[in-house]
């Protein structure tokens, strides 16, 4: 086995270990999706294993490891198309309630697991950076930058390197790091204002709302839902904006949802929960929906609902529940 600067291999594998959580964080950023940033970890730390004797100590191991992720996630974004989330499609809003055909799952911004993501040993400060970095907004927003510009502003506004250490990185100049990061921070500064400040400890409001759902009381649901919360259901394009919409959406054609279950989760740095519907045998409890929701000012700001069970398998979750007595 192959070692580092007379590193010992399970020294190797303990620095690569430590340092999963904040590439996983950086792969997802970068990719907006939470199975293509799965795949870009796992080729970087096989890169690391590969090339590990070219490793010469002129940087940091961290700083090594981060130059293999980014041209890693360079090289999938040349070929893939920019996510989004349905919210950003305007034009797909439809208060007559018409879901449409599913999209490929390559068209949205997917949740993540805190835990892929966010690191066990924050203090309070980092950890609300932390989850604000990974929110859907947020993720949603980078798609809009090219992929270099993406990686400029995360590794110099996220993540705190310095401009030599990014220009180093990306074997450029200083002058066109900072080039780069100008024109990405004007991008953004053009896409509209995202002022939801989530709150992932209200937990009155999201038990009120479990509540609500798994009875199936929409009028109780409605009631916590801020004037202008909206709900998309990626993998379609749908979506709605206010608590009339979303109530006529649930009563006319949520029924399926009615007899749910549903476990908490902790998703893209807010709140989240797992959603599984009784199946028609009614022996057991099924794989529905991944939901993200976000909460300001005491109501419901938004519910993201993705509709894709295989999401559950990235959360660690059954596909199944048995049903309750």
């Amino acid at each position: 086995m192959t070692r580092v600067a007379g590193t010992e291999p399970t020294k190797l594998e303990q620095q690569l270990a430590a340092l999963r959580p904040e590439l996983a964080s950086y792969c997802y950023r970068m990719l907006g999706s939470t199975f293509d940033a799965d795949d870009a970890v796992q080729e970087t730390m096989l890169r690391a294993w590969r090339g590990v004797e070219s490793f010469e100590g002129r940087s940091t191991m961290r700083a090594w490891l981060y130059r293999i992720a980014t041209n890693v996630c360079l090289n999938h974004l040349r070929r893939a198309q920019r996510r989004a989330l349905p919210v950003n499609l305007p034009a797909e809003q439809n208060q007559a309630h018409v879901l449409g055909s599913p999209q490929r799952r390559e068209t949205w911004v997917e949740p993540v697991p805190d835990s892929w993501v966010i690191p066990s040993d924050l203090d309070p400060a980092q950890l609300a950076v932390q989850r604000e970095s990974v929110r859907l907004a947020f993720i949603a927003a980078l798609q809009l930058l090219t992929p270099r510009q993406r990686a400029v502003l995360l590794l110099r506004d996220v993540l705190k390197w310095r401009t030599t250490e990014v220009a180093d990185l990306l074997d450029v100049s200083a002058d066109a790091v900072n080039g780069v990061l100008r024109r990405a921070r004007v991008a953004l500064a053009a896409w509209p204002p995202d002022t939801r400040s989530t709150r992932v400890d209200d937990r009155e409001l999201l038990s009120r709302y479990v509540t609500a759902f798994e009875r199936f009381d929409i009028d109780a649901l409605v009631a916590l839902l801020a004037e202008e919360a909206t709900l998309s259901m990626p993998p379609y394009a749908l979506w709605l904006r206010g608590p009339v919409a979303i109530g006529q959406w649930f009563r006319a054609t949520g029924g399926g949802c009615r007899n749910a279950r549903v476990v908490p989760v902790a998703a893209s740095g807010a709140a989240g929960f797992a959603i599984y519907r009784r199946n028609t045998t009614d022996t057991a409890h099924e794989a529905f929906a991944v939901q993200v929701v976000e909460t300001a000012a005491n109501h419901i700001t938004a519910l993201h609902t993705f509709l894709d069970p295989t999401l559950f398998r990235a959360f660690d979750l059954p596909a199944t529940l048995p049903t309750s007595a």
